[in-house]
């Protein structure tokens, strides 16, 4: 079964109905966790009587990041809800495979996360825990995918160019924009 059509007339790929019914769940419980982060960011002093340059608020990143997560937990819901994943009892087992390695991937995710807050935040420079933690994440997530030396090569050079560009990015965005000494 084939969703909406896109913008330029292409239609989406058909969504498995175990990953519908996987990403129904996720997608709600990410809208739900994205409108929350976007609440409490609105309660989050802003300091107006101290004139203060409105980037350096500190409820700003939180809550762009709270609408981010919104919007895009809740396309993911609304994608799996036309998929049929509403239906959450049906066909509950064939899946289970991809289930697995799903939630692999997002064990792997999260101790990389936590690596990065909890090891590398505050030990080394800034740039350099990003950098270490971007091209690592970009890493392992595709190293599986490649097929051939030549392929995994190209995939970790451009791992190390990712988290560059993104270490420099993210760096230069919290110290020139919003004025934060990095640690």
């Amino acid at each position: 079964m084939s969703a909406t059509a896109g913008k330029q007339g292409e239609a989406d790929p058909p969504v498995p109905r175990g990953l519908a019914r996987a990403d129904f769940v996720t997608g709600l419980l990410l809208a739900a966790l994205g409108l929350a982060v976007v609440v409490e960011s609105l309660r989050m002093p802003r300091f107006e009587q101290l004139k203060i340059e409105p980037y350096t608020v500190p409820g700003l990143v939180p809550g762009a990041l709270g609408a981010v997560l919104l919007v895009l937990g809740a396309a993911l819901f609304l994608r799996a809800a036309r998929a049929g994943g509403w239906r959450l009892g049906a066909g509950a087992g064939r899946a289970v495979g991809r289930a697995d390695a799903a939630l692999g991937r997002l064990l792997l995710a999260a101790a990389l996360c936590v690596g990065y807050a909890a090891g590398l935040i505050g030990r080394l420079p800034f740039w350099l825990a990003t950098f270490l933690f971007v091209a690592g994440f970009v890493a392992l997530f595709e190293w599986p995918l490649a097929k051939t030396r030549r392929e995994r090569v190209r995939r970790l050079a451009f791992a190390l160019l990712f988290g560059a560009v993104i270490a420099a990015a993210v760096t230069l965005v919290f110290q020139k924009i919003f004025l934060v000494r990095l640690p």
